[in-house]
């Protein structure tokens, strides 16, 4: 065979090739990585936590798979599946509000955008939130508010800890109002569950923006972050409208905030369930008390923590 005909079989059977690989990935075997368009086995992937062996990209997953990797094996009771969101301003746009709902109710099997539920974390009791960006982009309505206030109280009644995993746009437009009075009502129980002197760690993951951002996703004793997600609280261009001058390039990553204060910690999603363990451990056994008269509204826990040489202002857990 000439090295044309090899060249003319390789050119027939590429497209062959190509066809088979493409069906793979639909099929589910093979993921490609958002980021560095790697391919990768989808078991493996999911045995490293959906994160990129290739660029370490942490591809976004769901909230039942956040549960999966968080909390142990046969340990997870959920809360209040049976609310479901309405519609009470009638609200339409290019359809029915009612009609998107139900589009994705039937499309994520959940009845919205978070599921809240305790369970144990590495054998200790916890209550947890975990936000899910597939329905309506993690927005925030009646109804997810409703369940982090519920799950809050239940909190602080039993004397627990709480994780909210926060992946949201913000506030959800097609509620209007009683979507903005989420961020005051959640925010009221995060005060209540801080006077009992409890901890609060949320995780912020790709993205954590809007109505999120400016209320309970920024209240926590420790605050976590994803490596490189995306987190504020307006779009750049907004922002940059708005001020007139042009905004420095990665502002609104989880580097630019830890470089600046606003978040604690960045912490790889391989060990988010181990470093969060020891934030447990360390509070349930070294709690330091809130000096008489301290301002800050929850730095005594973060004191308590940081004193402990886990984390300081500028960490990434490698």
């Amino acid at each position: 065979m000439s090295i044309f005909d090899w060249f003319a079989n390789q050119q027939k059977s590429e497209p062959i090739s190509r066809a088979r690989q493409e069906r793979e990935i639909a099929d589910g075997l093979w993921t490609k990585c958002p980021a560095c368009e790697a391919i990768a086995y989808t078991k493996d992937l999911q045995a490293s936590q959906m994160v990129c062996p290739n660029c370490s990209h942490h591809i976004s997953v769901d909230s039942d798979e956040r549960i999966r990797q968080l909390i142990d094996a046969q340990t997870w009771q959920p809360l209040d599946r049976h609310l479901r969101p309405d519609d009470p301003l009638k609200f339409r746009d290019r359809k029915k509000y009612s009609d998107r709902l139900r589009e994705y109710q039937e499309k994520t099997h959940l009845a919205d955008a978070v599921q809240t539920g305790l369970g144990q974390l590495e054998s200790l009791k916890v209550a947890l939130g975990v936000m899910d960006f597939r329905f309506m982009g993690g927005s925030m309505g009646s109804v997810v508010g409703e369940k982090l206030t519920r799950l809050i109280e239940r909190a602080t009644l039993e004397s627990l800890p709480i994780i909210i995993v926060c992946a949201s746009g913000g506030a959800r437009m097609q509620e209007g109002m009683l979507s903005l009075i989420q961020m005051a009502k959640i925010a009221g129980a995060l005060e209540k569950h801080r006077e009992a002197k409890l901890l609060y760690i949320p995780v912020l993951t790709h993205p954590t923006t809007g109505g999120v951002t400016a209320s309970f996703a920024m209240l926590g004793d420790i605050i976590i972050a994803e490596p490189k997600a995306t987190i504020g609280f307006a779009g750049r261009r907004v922002i940059e409208q708005t001020l007139r001058e042009k905004l420095p390039e990665g502002f609104q990553t989880s580097e630019y905030l830890l470089e600046h204060g606003f978040v604690d910690i960045i912490v790889p999603r391989t060990q988010l369930k181990k470093t969060l363990a020891q934030l447990l451990g360390l509070h349930q056994h070294g709690q330091i008390p809130a000096k008489e008269g301290q301002s800050s509204p929850r730095n005594h826990h973060a004191t308590a923590l940081t004193n402990s040489k886990l984390i300081n202002s500028t960490t990434i857990i490698n």
